[in-house]
Protein backbone atom coordinates (compact mmCIF):
# COMPACT_ATOMS: atom_id res chain seq x y z
CA UNK A 1 0.00 0.00 0.00
CA UNK A 2 1.52 3.05 -1.08
CA UNK A 3 1.25 6.23 1.35
CA UNK A 4 -0.38 9.44 0.77
CA UNK A 5 3.03 11.20 1.54
CA UNK A 6 4.61 9.38 -0.75
CA UNK A 7 2.29 10.26 -3.63
CA UNK A 8 2.39 13.78 -2.46
CA UNK A 9 6.14 13.53 -3.12
CA UNK A 10 6.26 11.40 -6.42
CA UNK A 11 3.84 13.96 -8.14
CA UNK A 12 6.06 17.27 -6.47
CA UNK A 13 9.56 16.06 -7.48
CA UNK A 14 7.68 14.35 -10.76
CA UNK A 15 6.47 17.74 -11.60
CA UNK A 16 9.77 20.29 -10.33
CA UNK A 17 11.71 17.73 -12.76
CA UNK A 18 9.24 18.59 -15.69
CA UNK A 19 8.97 22.15 -15.02
CA UNK A 20 12.74 22.50 -15.05
CA UNK A 21 13.15 20.23 -18.38
CA UNK A 22 10.19 22.29 -20.04
CA UNK A 23 11.49 25.31 -19.05
CA UNK A 24 15.16 24.86 -19.89
CA UNK A 25 14.11 23.69 -23.35
CA UNK A 26 12.19 26.62 -24.41
CA UNK A 27 14.41 29.21 -22.88
CA UNK A 28 17.18 28.35 -25.13
CA UNK A 29 15.04 29.46 -28.24
CA UNK A 30 14.66 33.47 -26.35
CA UNK A 31 18.39 32.90 -26.35
CA UNK A 32 19.12 31.65 -30.06
CA UNK A 33 20.10 35.01 -31.51
CA UNK A 34 22.72 35.86 -28.63
CA UNK A 35 24.14 32.26 -28.87
CA UNK A 36 24.27 32.61 -32.42
CA UNK A 37 26.33 36.30 -31.32
CA UNK A 38 28.42 34.33 -28.83
CA UNK A 39 29.09 31.48 -31.11
CA UNK A 40 29.00 33.00 -34.01
CA UNK A 41 26.26 30.33 -35.04
CA UNK A 42 24.57 30.30 -38.76
CA UNK A 43 20.58 29.83 -38.92
CA UNK A 44 21.00 25.80 -39.15
CA UNK A 45 23.48 25.65 -35.98
CA UNK A 46 20.99 27.91 -34.00
CA UNK A 47 18.00 25.31 -34.52
CA UNK A 48 20.68 21.87 -33.94
CA UNK A 49 21.10 23.68 -30.40
CA UNK A 50 17.75 22.35 -29.86
CA UNK A 51 17.85 19.36 -32.36
CA UNK A 52 20.60 17.91 -30.13
CA UNK A 53 18.90 18.11 -27.02
CA UNK A 54 15.82 16.75 -28.29
CA UNK A 55 17.47 13.91 -31.03
CA UNK A 56 19.35 12.12 -27.80
CA UNK A 57 15.98 12.24 -25.67
CA UNK A 58 14.44 10.51 -28.72
CA UNK A 59 17.27 7.91 -29.22
CA UNK A 60 17.16 7.31 -25.47
CA UNK A 61 13.69 7.02 -24.49
CA UNK A 62 12.84 4.07 -25.76
CA UNK A 63 15.66 1.85 -24.19
CA UNK A 64 14.98 3.95 -20.89
CA UNK A 65 12.03 2.81 -20.56
CA UNK A 66 13.14 -0.89 -19.75
CA UNK A 67 16.17 0.17 -18.03
CA UNK A 68 14.30 2.42 -15.70
CA UNK A 69 11.61 -0.36 -15.05
CA UNK A 70 14.49 -2.67 -14.23
CA UNK A 71 17.20 -0.87 -12.14
CA UNK A 72 13.74 1.02 -10.11
CA UNK A 73 11.86 4.10 -11.00
CA UNK A 74 13.21 6.06 -8.07
CA UNK A 75 16.58 5.26 -8.36
CA UNK A 76 16.56 6.10 -12.37
CA UNK A 77 14.72 9.56 -11.70
CA UNK A 78 17.54 10.13 -8.90
CA UNK A 79 20.15 9.91 -11.51
CA UNK A 80 18.50 11.48 -14.24
CA UNK A 81 17.85 14.57 -12.21
CA UNK A 82 21.65 14.42 -11.11
CA UNK A 83 22.72 13.92 -14.61
CA UNK A 84 20.87 17.08 -15.48
CA UNK A 85 21.87 19.22 -12.90
CA UNK A 86 25.73 18.32 -14.12
CA UNK A 87 24.71 19.09 -17.77
CA UNK A 88 23.25 22.31 -16.71
CA UNK A 89 26.50 24.07 -14.92
CA UNK A 90 28.58 22.53 -17.47
CA UNK A 91 26.69 24.25 -19.70
CA UNK A 92 26.93 27.19 -18.24
CA UNK A 93 30.32 27.19 -18.14
CA UNK A 94 30.93 26.19 -21.79
CA UNK A 95 33.89 28.28 -23.40
CA UNK A 96 32.79 27.01 -27.25
CA UNK A 97 31.02 25.94 -29.32
CA UNK A 98 31.46 21.90 -28.86
CA UNK A 99 31.30 22.51 -25.34
CA UNK A 100 28.10 23.73 -25.19
CA UNK A 101 26.95 20.62 -27.49
CA UNK A 102 28.56 18.66 -25.31
CA UNK A 103 26.97 19.60 -22.44
CA UNK A 104 23.55 20.30 -23.76
CA UNK A 105 24.08 16.53 -24.71
CA UNK A 106 24.62 15.50 -21.21
CA UNK A 107 21.97 17.75 -19.97
CA UNK A 108 19.44 15.76 -22.60
CA UNK A 109 20.37 12.48 -21.14
CA UNK A 110 19.20 13.24 -18.11
CA UNK A 111 16.29 15.00 -19.36
CA UNK A 112 15.47 11.80 -20.80
CA UNK A 113 15.78 9.24 -17.64
CA UNK A 114 13.23 12.00 -16.09
CA UNK A 115 10.37 12.15 -18.46
CA UNK A 116 10.39 8.13 -18.81
CA UNK A 117 10.81 7.51 -14.93
CA UNK A 118 8.57 10.80 -13.54
CA UNK A 119 5.20 9.57 -15.26
CA UNK A 120 5.56 5.69 -14.55
CA UNK A 121 6.59 6.76 -10.66
CA UNK A 122 2.89 8.93 -11.18
CA UNK A 123 1.12 6.21 -12.43
CA UNK A 124 2.19 3.61 -10.17
CA UNK A 125 1.75 5.82 -6.94
CA UNK A 126 -1.46 7.50 -7.65
CA UNK A 127 -4.57 5.47 -7.37
CA UNK A 128 -6.47 5.02 -10.67
CA UNK A 129 -9.54 7.29 -10.19
CA UNK A 130 -7.13 9.96 -9.64
CA UNK A 131 -4.03 8.82 -12.54
CA UNK A 132 -5.57 11.89 -14.71
CA UNK A 133 -6.08 14.87 -12.50
CA UNK A 134 -2.36 13.37 -11.53
CA UNK A 135 -1.02 13.36 -14.94
CA UNK A 136 -2.92 16.91 -15.28
CA UNK A 137 -0.46 18.54 -12.73
CA UNK A 138 2.59 16.86 -14.00
CA UNK A 139 1.50 18.01 -17.30
CA UNK A 140 0.63 21.20 -16.34
CA UNK A 141 4.07 22.23 -14.84
CA UNK A 142 5.82 21.22 -18.57
CA UNK A 143 3.45 24.19 -19.43
CA UNK A 144 4.08 26.22 -16.72
CA UNK A 145 7.94 25.89 -17.51
CA UNK A 146 7.00 26.71 -21.21
CA UNK A 147 4.91 29.74 -19.25
CA UNK A 148 8.17 31.40 -17.53
CA UNK A 149 10.42 30.39 -20.63
CA UNK A 150 9.68 33.51 -22.77
CA UNK A 151 9.45 35.98 -20.48
CA UNK A 152 12.02 34.68 -17.93
CA UNK A 153 14.60 33.70 -20.91
CA UNK A 154 14.07 36.25 -22.81
CA UNK A 155 14.45 39.33 -19.64
CA UNK A 156 17.26 36.99 -17.95
CA UNK A 157 19.16 37.16 -21.66
CA UNK A 158 18.54 40.45 -22.28
CA UNK A 159 19.89 41.81 -18.43
CA UNK A 160 22.02 39.05 -17.53
CA UNK A 161 23.59 37.45 -20.52
CA UNK A 162 22.62 33.71 -22.02
CA UNK A 163 23.76 31.91 -19.36
CA UNK A 164 21.72 33.21 -16.91
CA UNK A 165 18.67 30.85 -18.18
CA UNK A 166 20.50 27.83 -17.10
CA UNK A 167 21.74 29.34 -14.01
CA UNK A 168 17.94 29.62 -12.29
CA UNK A 169 17.21 26.00 -12.77
CA UNK A 170 20.66 24.92 -10.60
CA UNK A 171 18.35 25.39 -7.24
CA UNK A 172 15.35 23.37 -8.68
CA UNK A 173 17.55 20.91 -10.06
CA UNK A 174 19.35 20.18 -6.82
CA UNK A 175 15.93 20.51 -4.53
CA UNK A 176 14.75 17.73 -6.67
CA UNK A 177 17.38 15.88 -6.09
CA UNK A 178 17.46 15.63 -2.18
CA UNK A 179 13.57 15.42 -1.87
CA UNK A 180 13.85 12.40 -4.04
CA UNK A 181 16.16 10.59 -1.77
CA UNK A 182 15.31 11.85 1.55
CA UNK A 183 11.51 11.57 0.90
CA UNK A 184 10.48 8.41 -1.59
CA UNK A 185 11.41 5.91 0.48
CA UNK A 186 9.58 3.02 -2.06
CA UNK A 187 10.80 1.63 -5.20
CA UNK A 188 9.22 0.26 -7.81
CA UNK A 189 10.66 -2.64 -10.33
CA UNK A 190 9.26 -4.24 -13.43
CA UNK A 191 10.35 -7.32 -15.30
CA UNK A 192 13.58 -6.84 -13.24
CA UNK A 193 15.00 -10.04 -14.27
CA UNK A 194 14.87 -9.86 -18.12
CA UNK A 195 17.66 -9.66 -20.23
CA UNK A 196 18.23 -5.71 -21.54
CA UNK A 197 17.47 -6.00 -25.27
CA UNK A 198 21.27 -4.31 -26.29
CA UNK A 199 20.53 -5.57 -30.62
CA UNK A 200 16.83 -4.15 -30.36
CA UNK A 201 18.09 -0.69 -28.86
CA UNK A 202 21.10 -0.44 -30.91
CA UNK A 203 18.80 -0.92 -34.01
CA UNK A 204 16.37 1.73 -33.11
CA UNK A 205 19.28 4.11 -31.79
CA UNK A 206 20.87 3.94 -35.37
CA UNK A 207 17.88 4.00 -37.06
CA UNK A 208 15.97 7.25 -35.35
CA UNK A 209 19.59 9.02 -34.91
CA UNK A 210 19.62 8.67 -39.00
CA UNK A 211 16.22 9.23 -40.00
CA UNK A 212 16.50 12.78 -37.67
CA UNK A 213 19.25 13.92 -38.88
CA UNK A 214 18.88 13.01 -42.26
CA UNK A 215 15.28 15.11 -42.00
CA UNK A 216 16.96 17.86 -41.07
CA UNK A 217 19.69 17.38 -44.08
CA UNK A 218 16.56 16.08 -46.21
CA UNK A 219 17.19 19.18 -49.05
CA UNK A 220 20.93 17.43 -49.96
CA UNK A 221 21.19 14.30 -51.57
CA UNK A 222 23.11 13.12 -48.37
CA UNK A 223 20.39 13.93 -46.26
CA UNK A 224 17.92 11.92 -48.10
CA UNK A 225 20.28 8.68 -48.18
CA UNK A 226 20.73 8.90 -44.46
CA UNK A 227 17.01 9.11 -43.92
CA UNK A 228 16.30 6.07 -46.53
CA UNK A 229 18.72 4.06 -44.11
CA UNK A 230 17.36 5.71 -40.69
CA UNK A 231 13.69 4.41 -42.00
CA UNK A 232 15.46 1.03 -43.05
CA UNK A 233 16.85 0.43 -39.43
CA UNK A 234 13.30 1.23 -37.84
CA UNK A 235 11.58 -1.23 -40.35
CA UNK A 236 14.86 -3.94 -39.13
CA UNK A 237 14.19 -2.74 -35.13
CA UNK A 238 10.39 -3.11 -35.38
CA UNK A 239 10.55 -7.05 -37.21
CA UNK A 240 13.34 -7.83 -34.86
CA UNK A 241 11.03 -6.86 -31.62
CA UNK A 242 8.61 -8.21 -32.72
CA UNK A 243 10.26 -12.28 -32.24
CA UNK A 244 11.71 -10.89 -29.08
CA UNK A 245 10.41 -12.58 -25.82
CA UNK A 246 12.22 -9.88 -23.50
CA UNK A 247 12.07 -6.46 -26.30
CA UNK A 248 13.20 -3.45 -25.88
CA UNK A 249 10.01 -1.58 -26.62
CA UNK A 250 6.74 -3.90 -26.96
CA UNK A 251 6.10 -3.39 -30.61
CA UNK A 252 2.33 -5.31 -30.29
CA UNK A 253 0.99 -2.49 -27.87
CA UNK A 254 0.22 -0.78 -30.99
CA UNK A 255 -2.34 -3.27 -31.63
CA UNK A 256 -4.66 -1.93 -29.10
CA UNK A 257 -5.98 0.96 -31.61
CA UNK A 258 -6.50 3.95 -28.18
CA UNK A 259 -3.06 3.31 -27.86
CA UNK A 260 -2.06 3.68 -31.31
CA UNK A 261 -4.12 6.41 -32.26
CA UNK A 262 -3.34 8.79 -29.35
CA UNK A 263 0.65 8.38 -30.00
CA UNK A 264 -0.42 9.07 -33.53
CA UNK A 265 -2.13 12.23 -32.69
CA UNK A 266 0.57 12.70 -29.87
CA UNK A 267 3.37 13.17 -32.34
CA UNK A 268 1.38 14.63 -34.88
CA UNK A 269 0.62 17.50 -32.71
CA UNK A 270 4.31 18.11 -31.59
CA UNK A 271 5.33 18.26 -34.77
CA UNK A 272 2.56 20.94 -35.57
CA UNK A 273 2.81 23.29 -32.92
CA UNK A 274 6.44 23.02 -31.20
CA UNK A 275 8.11 25.37 -33.97
CA UNK A 276 5.73 28.10 -33.32
CA UNK A 277 7.19 29.49 -30.58
CA UNK A 278 10.48 29.59 -32.72
CA UNK A 279 9.05 30.98 -35.82
CA UNK A 280 6.98 33.68 -33.87
CA UNK A 281 10.14 34.34 -31.99
CA UNK A 282 11.44 35.00 -35.24
CA UNK A 283 9.07 36.84 -36.69
CA UNK A 284 9.26 39.45 -33.61
CA UNK A 285 13.53 39.15 -32.77
CA UNK A 286 14.23 39.66 -36.59
CA UNK A 287 11.88 40.74 -38.84
CA UNK A 288 9.96 43.49 -36.61
CA UNK A 289 13.42 43.97 -34.58
CA UNK A 290 12.11 43.45 -30.89
CA UNK A 291 14.28 42.74 -27.82
CA UNK A 292 14.52 39.48 -25.91
CA UNK A 293 12.57 40.48 -23.45
CA UNK A 294 9.05 42.17 -25.43
CA UNK A 295 9.10 39.00 -27.63
CA UNK A 296 9.43 37.15 -24.78
CA UNK A 297 6.15 39.05 -23.12
CA UNK A 298 4.35 37.95 -26.29
CA UNK A 299 5.23 34.33 -26.66
CA UNK A 300 4.35 33.61 -22.74
CA UNK A 301 0.56 34.16 -24.28
CA UNK A 302 0.22 30.52 -25.40
CA UNK A 303 1.84 28.34 -22.54
CA UNK A 304 -0.21 30.03 -19.71
CA UNK A 305 -3.02 29.41 -21.37
CA UNK A 306 -2.26 25.91 -21.14
CA UNK A 307 -1.16 25.53 -17.99
CA UNK A 308 -4.45 26.92 -16.56
CA UNK A 309 -6.47 24.25 -18.78
CA UNK A 310 -4.44 21.24 -18.52
CA UNK A 311 -4.87 20.92 -15.11
CA UNK A 312 -8.33 20.91 -14.96
CA UNK A 313 -8.73 18.66 -18.85
CA UNK A 314 -6.73 15.93 -16.86
CA UNK A 315 -9.07 15.92 -13.92
CA UNK A 316 -12.08 15.82 -17.12
CA UNK A 317 -10.26 13.16 -18.36
CA UNK A 318 -11.03 10.47 -15.08
CA UNK A 319 -14.33 11.69 -16.30
CA UNK A 320 -15.63 11.27 -19.62
CA UNK A 321 -13.87 10.05 -22.79
CA UNK A 322 -10.25 11.75 -23.16
CA UNK A 323 -10.24 11.32 -26.71
CA UNK A 324 -13.01 13.59 -27.07
CA UNK A 325 -11.04 16.58 -25.41
CA UNK A 326 -8.19 15.58 -27.62
CA UNK A 327 -10.05 16.01 -30.45
CA UNK A 328 -11.49 19.20 -29.60
CA UNK A 329 -8.29 20.77 -28.00
CA UNK A 330 -6.31 19.81 -30.97
CA UNK A 331 -8.86 21.35 -33.33
CA UNK A 332 -8.96 24.97 -31.46
CA UNK A 333 -4.97 24.27 -31.60
CA UNK A 334 -5.40 23.73 -35.25
CA UNK A 335 -7.47 27.00 -35.55
CA UNK A 336 -5.24 29.27 -33.69
CA UNK A 337 -2.19 28.25 -36.26
CA UNK A 338 -4.48 29.11 -39.19
CA UNK A 339 -4.76 32.44 -38.29
CA UNK A 340 -1.14 32.83 -37.61
CA UNK A 341 -0.15 32.19 -41.57
CA UNK A 342 -1.78 35.33 -42.16
CA UNK A 343 0.88 37.10 -40.15
CA UNK A 344 3.03 39.49 -41.72
CA UNK A 345 4.94 42.81 -40.75
CA UNK A 346 1.89 44.48 -40.83
CA UNK A 347 0.20 42.07 -38.57
CA UNK A 348 -1.50 43.71 -35.33
CA UNK A 349 -0.03 42.18 -32.14
CA UNK A 350 -3.20 41.91 -31.13
CA UNK A 351 -4.21 38.92 -33.28
CA UNK A 352 -1.22 37.46 -32.89
CA UNK A 353 -1.78 37.41 -29.24
CA UNK A 354 -5.59 35.98 -29.42
CA UNK A 355 -4.28 32.94 -31.98
CA UNK A 356 -1.85 32.09 -29.16
CA UNK A 357 -4.16 32.16 -26.73
CA UNK A 358 -6.77 30.31 -28.68
CA UNK A 359 -3.58 27.62 -29.10
CA UNK A 360 -2.91 27.78 -25.66
CA UNK A 361 -6.86 26.55 -24.60
CA UNK A 362 -6.64 24.12 -27.10
CA UNK A 363 -3.59 22.11 -26.66
CA UNK A 364 -4.00 21.99 -22.79
CA UNK A 365 -7.19 20.34 -23.49
CA UNK A 366 -5.43 18.21 -25.60
CA UNK A 367 -2.18 17.11 -23.89
CA UNK A 368 -3.50 15.99 -20.83
CA UNK A 369 -6.17 13.68 -21.86
CA UNK A 370 -4.22 11.96 -24.49
CA UNK A 371 -1.52 10.81 -21.85
CA UNK A 372 -3.97 9.68 -19.65
CA UNK A 373 -5.36 7.69 -22.87
CA UNK A 374 -1.76 6.60 -23.60
CA UNK A 375 -1.06 5.47 -19.57
CA UNK A 376 -4.60 3.85 -19.91
CA UNK A 377 -4.43 1.64 -22.56
CA UNK A 378 -1.70 -0.83 -21.53
CA UNK A 379 -1.70 -3.67 -18.96
CA UNK A 380 -0.37 -1.93 -15.56
CA UNK A 381 3.18 -4.38 -16.01
CA UNK A 382 3.83 -1.99 -19.23
CA UNK A 383 3.18 1.67 -17.73
CA UNK A 384 7.30 1.78 -18.77
CA UNK A 385 6.79 1.05 -21.79
CA UNK A 386 3.89 3.52 -22.28
CA UNK A 387 6.07 6.17 -20.70
CA UNK A 388 8.96 5.76 -22.67
CA UNK A 389 6.23 6.09 -25.78
CA UNK A 390 4.99 9.36 -24.32
CA UNK A 391 8.18 10.29 -24.25
CA UNK A 392 9.95 9.40 -27.35
CA UNK A 393 6.66 10.76 -28.94
CA UNK A 394 6.92 14.24 -27.70
CA UNK A 395 11.10 14.34 -28.69
CA UNK A 396 10.48 12.96 -32.21
CA UNK A 397 7.66 15.50 -32.98
CA UNK A 398 9.76 18.28 -31.61
CA UNK A 399 12.67 17.32 -33.01
CA UNK A 400 10.75 16.53 -36.73
CA UNK A 401 9.02 20.25 -36.09
CA UNK A 402 12.35 21.62 -36.00
CA UNK A 403 13.84 19.50 -38.94
CA UNK A 404 10.94 20.87 -41.09
CA UNK A 405 11.63 24.61 -39.87
CA UNK A 406 15.21 23.55 -40.65
CA UNK A 407 14.77 21.88 -44.60
CA UNK A 408 12.26 25.04 -45.38
CA UNK A 409 14.90 27.88 -44.47
CA UNK A 410 17.77 25.92 -46.33
CA UNK A 411 15.72 25.40 -49.36
CA UNK A 412 14.06 29.07 -49.41
CA UNK A 413 16.97 30.65 -47.27
CA UNK A 414 20.01 28.20 -47.60
CA UNK A 415 22.52 27.89 -44.99
CA UNK A 416 23.22 31.81 -43.86
CA UNK A 417 23.43 34.39 -40.79
CA UNK A 418 20.22 35.67 -40.86
CA UNK A 419 20.47 39.32 -41.39
CA UNK A 420 18.55 42.35 -42.80
CA UNK A 421 18.67 41.39 -46.63
CA UNK A 422 16.99 37.69 -45.87
CA UNK A 423 14.40 38.83 -43.94
CA UNK A 424 12.11 38.73 -46.89
CA UNK A 425 12.87 35.00 -47.14
CA UNK A 426 12.50 34.36 -43.47
CA UNK A 427 8.94 35.61 -43.78
CA UNK A 428 8.21 33.17 -46.71
CA UNK A 429 9.88 30.14 -44.57
CA UNK A 430 7.91 31.13 -41.43
CA UNK A 431 4.56 31.10 -43.68
CA UNK A 432 5.31 28.04 -45.28
CA UNK A 433 6.12 26.04 -41.88
CA UNK A 434 3.27 27.64 -40.29
CA UNK A 435 0.87 26.20 -43.65
CA UNK A 436 2.41 22.50 -43.00
CA UNK A 437 1.60 22.86 -38.98
CA UNK A 438 -2.13 23.32 -39.70
CA UNK A 439 -2.52 20.43 -42.32
CA UNK A 440 -0.54 18.40 -39.40
CA UNK A 441 -2.66 19.66 -36.72
CA UNK A 442 -5.89 18.53 -39.02
CA UNK A 443 -4.33 15.01 -39.14
CA UNK A 444 -3.95 15.18 -35.04
CA UNK A 445 -7.81 15.71 -34.80
CA UNK A 446 -8.53 12.86 -37.30
CA UNK A 447 -6.08 10.33 -35.39
CA UNK A 448 -7.83 11.21 -32.10
CA UNK A 449 -11.52 10.71 -33.78
CA UNK A 450 -10.38 7.64 -35.04
CA UNK A 451 -9.53 6.02 -31.98
CA UNK A 452 -12.51 7.17 -30.16
CA UNK A 453 -14.46 4.87 -31.84
CA UNK A 454 -12.13 1.79 -30.95
CA UNK A 455 -13.96 -0.75 -28.88
CA UNK A 456 -10.57 -1.20 -26.86
CA UNK A 457 -11.18 -0.35 -23.16
CA UNK A 458 -8.97 2.15 -21.05
CA UNK A 459 -7.25 0.44 -17.40
CA UNK A 460 -9.25 2.96 -15.17
CA UNK A 461 -11.93 2.13 -12.25
CA UNK A 462 -14.13 4.71 -13.75
CA UNK A 463 -14.69 3.60 -17.16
Amino acid sequence: MIKKTTAFYVVLVGSLASFMAAYTSNAVTMALPELARVFHLSNILQNWTINLYLLTMAVLSVPFGKICAQKGLKKSFFYGALVFFIGTAGIIMAANTEMLLLFRFIQAIGSAAIFVSSVSMIVKAVPNNQRGRALGINIASVYIGLSLAPVLGGSLTYNFGWESIFAITLPVSFIVVVLTYLKIKEEWKLDANDPIDIKGSVFYGIGISAFMYGFTELHTLTGQAITAVGVIFLIIFIYYELKQKYPIFNVRLYKNHKFLSSNIASVISYISIFSVSTIINYHFQYILGWNAQMTGLILISMPVMQAIVTPQSGKLSDLINPQKLSALGMGLATIAILILTTMDDSTSVYIIIIALMIGGVGYGLFSSPNTNTIMSSVPPNETTMASAAVATMRVIGQTLSIGILTVIFAFVMGNVAITPSVYPQLGESCHLALICSTILGVISVLASLVGMNSNDKLNTTQR
